[in-house]
């Protein structure tokens, strides 16, 4: 099992450079989980599709629902205080944070691309290649 970031997610449902790492990743671990801020994520990253690279509406919304099956939504609600207290340490988003978390809480590696994270916790965060 692993904690996947809407980045690996993404990476491994729309097709791009990124996609076969993310394939290799899925290869070696087909248990991923996610927080609850995932189809939110998820959502925000295809909107961007559609702002910077002109991705039709009616792709963004095959792809978001090609991917929320992906992963298994963990509804472990994340202390506020914690995840605040991270924030403090780390500079992380509130949102990466909730994976991190969650990577913690279930003794798992977060697979992501997020540098932050990934220098913030390394023993936690994971990169594509280095887990694949």
């Amino acid at each position: 099992m692993i904690v996947a970031d809407a980045n690996l997610i993404a990476y491994f449902v729309i097709p791009g450079e990124r996609t076969k790492e993310a394939e290799r990743v899925r290869a070696k671990d087909k248990d991923w989980v996610v927080p609850s801020v995932f189809p939110h994520e998820l959502c925000n990253v295809l909107g961007n599709y559609i702002r910077r690279a002109g991705m039709p509406r009616d792709r963004a919304v095959r792809l978001y629902r090609r991917g929320l099956p992906v992963a298994t939504v963990r509804h472990l609600a994340a202390d506020p205080a914690d995840v605040l207290r991270m924030v403090e340490q780390s500079g992380c988003s509130t949102y990466d944070l909730e994976y991190v978390w969650l990577a913690m809480k279930l003794g798992v590696r977060l697979v992501t691309t997020d540098k932050e994270v990934l220098d913030a916790y390394p023993d936690v965060a994971i990169r594509m290649g280095e887990f694949a």
